[in-house]
């Protein structure tokens, strides 16, 4: 018999050795000698006494041999189970391991299953994996042990295609899988990076063998689908688990919050303590780092509330979350509060703390708390180190750099791609450009990262021409671009305004397929956007853009900065239809649409959406919201909404001018840019703009040139933008030899100054001297656009130039590309019909190729009355009337057109049915200034304090007038009837008051300025000259049409309005 069975009776104690002295070598040598020398009788003794030698450790400096004699006993498998566990207890070299295995096979103890797994263990704990893979091999019989110990193995050692071998040799060997199984299964997926289909099959193999609901293999399942993006197959395993441990609830809270379902992670973690489940660290962490993701700050603190009540205030992990939370959110106090607080810290804690500080512009402190970090013993890694690197380049502190630079050298991580590449941000982002491309020729490895940073490097200068080399030598290199190459490259396009090179860029994105990555697919649209392409962006956005948000609010923003502000809000209706959750992007170009419409309702609509979600702060939509009650006419909501932005925020100021001026509050907008200048806030071209436009549309000559005062002492007078308001600024006040002066003195003359030049003669009736402009212009090669053909048009119809103005309408398209807009085929209705051709008018209306608008028969009709043609003047009614039904102009001008033809019964009918439809007519209203007051006046107004006088010296003015031939033409609209009962003081028109108290009020030597809400009459027109010559005064009226100069008893107009 080869073993004999041995006995505890028989074991004895090896007295002579002391028991400190044994260990697994000496036991080794003991096993020798009993197996060498004869048994000797009287002791018995088992192999199992050597046992107590594996718990002791043998002095390197003694050597002694023992002579145990075992007469008739022989080592068992026993014995060598018990030498192995010494050899893995007390961490035995492999050599003895092999001698070990030598032995075993030798005695033939190899067929031994328990043996075997030992010895599977032994090699396994060494490292040895052949020497592993060899015995397992050779086991006369493989349990499910030894078989999950492999696979486990495998997949530690990242060899993932071995661990399914062996799971396919499993089951062809019909051995049943169980739980350990599946977790190495599990493990190798995870770290091999497998695909779905394999996932799918392990988990189908698993529901088969029974373990469909077992919480030990379902929890690193749930893990596996949450890490490869399939949050709802793991929910799915998570929901069907029938005991859930903390194992289970930490990997699907965790998963959810990786997977962008934040909210679903903090919902689920609020069940998780209402079911009285204990939260772990883990757990904590995680929840914490879904509500930093959705800057839920509020539900943020409500958790370190229960982080401190469950005592896990001094745990490493959550504290270092909390640390993150707070700064991601922008607490830098209580981040460094929980840091200072912490018991234990350790490199994460550091990490996270620098790259906060990194990125919120601390560097100093970033640099401070690393030195600190080294104090407490803690080497920095590369994280570290790059934020530190990152801190140094948000500060543009290139020395700071630099000297990091040297320290990632001298400590071996330079080589580092995340080192790599911030230290190369840090040079180009200095504008160090030459040692950022020294440092990028000196690196080894092939960093797609280190390319784009060149890329951006060169984009920082509006280098083109290198950031175009620099991507055609990528290609040259068979670099592999990434999602971040070509938005690099885009980005200088969209700078520089390359539309043509952006669009073999684009080639290159849909050759390589990146059209479909969202962050390449926004650039494009962005790039397509802002180079006025937006029929192309709009078409990338619908076919690649899906549900990303930042796609569709660059899409909203694009039509925005084109003032196609109805297809933006259509566009942002759509995105959130399909459930796309607007960013701070979307709300503040979505306002800024409404503004431009005026769209109060809706505006205020999406200003509530935009509190709700979290926005109501952000500085952008703050002025936004500004600039859509100040363009609405809501004075007290635009202040609230002003007061709200940061103190000194000049582009709230500008909003705040240029909404109150556009939406026609220009006192308003004046009190706001003289506040300015009291609260010492810096103006630009923006604002100083808006107040000249403000100025002007007061007629406000004195503001005007205040303002233009200021201009000059700021130096803005140099800037074309300003100039070019201020020369329609002095023309609308009435003051053309002013704006004549302005226009000679700007430097730089563009498009616009050459329109506000020449809008300025035509409307102030110097048609000759507008035509002589534009050839001006012209010979300049500065082209005109549809502005300058409405001012040329326009000086053709007032001084009648019929022919030329046609033959100046006809070749807009085939001389200087421009197809003619509403407002041109207005002006040349205008033209015709000031000449008396009424009959040509209404067929060049009848053959117009776009459909008229209500200015057109507005225009016909008017010309109506004045050559009293009832039958065209009645045709054009019809029209205006189905356009603008409830527009008071047209019945007023249909009642006089009755009135001039003698047709009283249609005139009665025409203002009853005015009276029927709450139509009112709009009262006639003169303004002048007298000693910096605004005097408004209104017919035969009696509410002035000076009245009397006023209308006595009327009445001088009168009986003066007709002296000199004037002849009072004010009883044409009424019958005889009605001139008989009528006040002869309601035909005092409000613009002969304003004269009459100007000429009384002003010194001699200014020109009377005023302005008249309806255009100026017949009658009026008449007593103005006269009065001119009576008074040798010049006086300058502003209608609604155009301005005229009246001087010497003639008029600017030359009668011709």
């Amino acid at each position: 018999m080869f073993l004999r069975s041995v006995s505890s009776s028989h074991i004895i104690l090896l007295h002579t050795v002391p028991r400190h002295k044994l260990n697994a070598r000496y036991a080794l040598r003991t096993l020798c000698e009993i197996r060498r020398k004869p048994p000797v009788s009287g002791f018995r003794t088992s192999c199992a006494a050597v046992s107590v030698s594996l718990y002791e450790d043998e002095p390197s400096h003694e050597k002694e041999t023992v002579s145990v004699e075992c007469r008739g006993i022989r080592p068992n498998h026993q014995t060598f189970t018990w030498l192995l566990e010494g050899c893995l207890k007390r961490n035995g070299s492999l050599v003895e391991g092999r001698k070990l295995h030598g032995q075993i096979l030798k005695l033939g103890f190899d067929n031994n299953a328990s043996l075997s797994e030992k010895l599977l263990d032994f090699y396994l704990f060494k490292g040895d994996l052949d020497g592993a893979f060899k015995v397992f091999d050779e086991m006369p019989e493989r349990t499910v042990y030894a078989w999950n110990k492999m696979i486990k193995e495998l997949a530690s050692r990242n060899l993932s295609g071995k661990a399914f071998g062996l799971v396919s040799r499993m089951v062809n060997e019909n051995v049943t899988l169980d739980e350990g199984t599946f977790i190495g299964v599990f493990e190798a997926c995870r770290v091999g990076n497998v695909a779905f289909d394999v996932v799918e099959q392990i988990h189908a193999r698993m529901i088969y063998q029974g373990l469909g609901n077992s919480t030990v293999v379902c929890n690193p399942l749930i893990d596996l689908y949450s890490r490869n993006g399939f949050v709802d197959l793991a929910r799915k395993v998570f929901d069907g688990l029938r005991m859930k441990d903390h194992s289970s609830w930490v990997a699907m809270i965790s998963g959810l919050s990786k997977n962008e379902c934040e909210k679903d992670a903090i919902r689920l973690f609020c069940d998780m303590y209402i079911l009285g489940i204990m939260p772990t660290p883990y757990a904590l962490s995680s929840v914490l780092s879904a509500c930093k993701k959705i800057q839920s700050f509020e539900t943020g603190e409500q958790l370190h509330g229960l982080v401190l009540k469950l005592g896990f205030s001094s745990d490493t992990y959550v504290c270092n979350a909390l640390v993150s939370l707070y700064f991601h959110l922008g607490n830098l106090i209580s981040a460094e509060h929980i840091f200072s607080n912490m018991s234990h810290r350790d490199a994460v804690t550091y990490n996270t703390l620098i790259n906060g500080l990194s990125q919120c512009g601390y560097s100093e402190k970033a640099i401070e708390l690393f030195k600190r970090m080294k104090l407490d013993g803690l080497e920095p890694d590369c994280n570290t180190l790059a934020s530190l690197v990152i801190a140094c380049s948000a500060a543009e502190t290139l020395v700071g750099g630099q000297q990091l630079h040297a320290y990632t050298t001298k400590i071996g991580f330079a080589s580092y791609e995340k080192i790599e590449g911030a230290l190369l941000n840090l040079y180009a982002k200095c504008s160090d450009i030459e040692t950022a491309l020294d440092y990028f020729l000196e690196t080894e490895v092939e960093n797609v990262v280190l390319w784009n940073v060149m890329l951006v490097a060169y984009g920082l200068l509006d280098d083109l021409r290198n950031s175009f080399r620099i991507f055609r030598q990528m290609q040259m290199e068979e670099i592999v671009p990434n999602q971040y190459t070509y938005p690099s490259i885009l980005k200088t396009c969209i700078r520089l305004g390359d539309l043509e090179l952006g669009e073999q860029i684009h080639c290159q994105v849909v050759k390589t397929s990146f059209q479909l990555n969202a962050y390449v697919c926004s650039v494009l649209i962005d790039m397509y956007s802002k180079l006025g392409k937006l029929d192309t962006a709009r078409d990338i956005l619908v076919r690649f853009a899906g549900k990303d948000v930042v796609s569709w609010t660059t899409m909203i923003a694009g039509y925005t900065q084109y003032n196609f502000n109805d297809k933006a809000l259509t566009t942002f209706r759509q995105m959130l239809d399909l459930g796309i959750r607007s960013d701070e992007v979307g709300f503040t170009n979505a306002i800024s649409a409404c503004a431009g419409l005026q769209s109060l309702k809706e505006g205020q609509q999406i200003h509530a959406q935009s509190c709700v979600s979290g926005f109501s702060f952000d500085l952008p939509l703050q002025n936004a919201l500004v600039t859509l009650y100040s363009r609405c006419g809501k004075v007290e909501e635009a202040y609230l909404a002003f007061e709200q932005t940061e103190a000194g925020d000049n582009i709230a100021w500008n909003a705040l001018v240029s909404g109150f001026q556009q939406s026609g509050n220009n006192e308003e907008a004046l009190r706001v840019f003289a506040r300015m200048k009291r609260e010492g806030i810096d103006s630009n071209n923006f604002t100083f703009g808006s107040a000249v436009k403000a100025a002007s549309e007061t007629a406000n000559m004195k503001q005007g040139k205040q303002v233009h005062a200021v201009v000059t002492k700021t130096g803005y007078d140099a800037e074309t933008e300003v100039c070019n308001a201020l020369i329609s600024m002095y023309a609308k006040c009435g003051s053309i030899s002013d704006a004549k002066k302005q226009f000679l003195e700007t430097s730089t003359r563009n498009e616009v100054s050459w329109n506000a030049i020449i809008n300025a003669y035509s409307k102030h009736g110097f048609g000759s001297e507008a035509l002589d402009l534009f050839d001006q212009m012209i010979s300049s090669n500065v082209r005109p656009n549809h502005v300058t053909l409405v001012g040329v048009l326009s000086a053709c119809s007032h001084i009648g130039l019929v022919g030329q103005g046609i033959e100046y309408f006809e070749c807009m398209n085939t001389k200087y590309g421009l197809a003619p807009k509403p407002e041109h085929y207005v002006c040349v209705v205008d033209m015709l019909t000031r000449a008396g051709l009424l009959t040509r008018a209404k067929e060049f209306i009848e053959e117009m190729p776009i459909e008229p608008d209500a200015l057109v028969w507005r225009t016909l009709l008017s010309a109506c009355v004045v050559h009293k043609n009832l039958e065209i003047g009645e045709f054009a009614a019809h029209y205006l009337v189905e356009l603008e039904p409830e527009d008071s102009a047209t019945y007023v001008l249909l009642s006089n057109l009755y009135a001039v033809c003698k047709k009283w019964d249609a005139r009665d009918k025409t203002r009853q049915k005015m009276k029927e439809k709450g139509v009112k007519k709009e009262p006639g209203q003169s303004w002048i200034e007298v000693r910096n007051t605004i005097h408004p006046f209104y017919v035969g107004d009696q509410n002035h304090p000076l009245a009397d006088e006023i209308h006595e010296y009327f009445r001088h003015l009168t009986k003066q007038a007709s002296e000199m031939g004037y002849v009072q033409d004010c009883f044409s609209l009424l019958n005889e009837a009605q001139q008989e009962a009528k006040d002869p003081a309601i035909f005092i028109h409000s613009e002969k008051l304003a004269i009459s108290y100007g000429l009384l009020s002003l010194p001699s030597t200014m020109p009377v300025n005023v302005m008249k809400n309806l255009r100026v009459c017949n009658d009026c027109h008449d007593w103005i000259k006269f009065v001119s010559k009576v008074s040798n005064r010049e006086i300058i009226v502003r209608d609604a049409y155009r301005f005229h100069h009246f001087e010497g008893g003639a008029c600017s107009c030359k009668d011709y309005w």
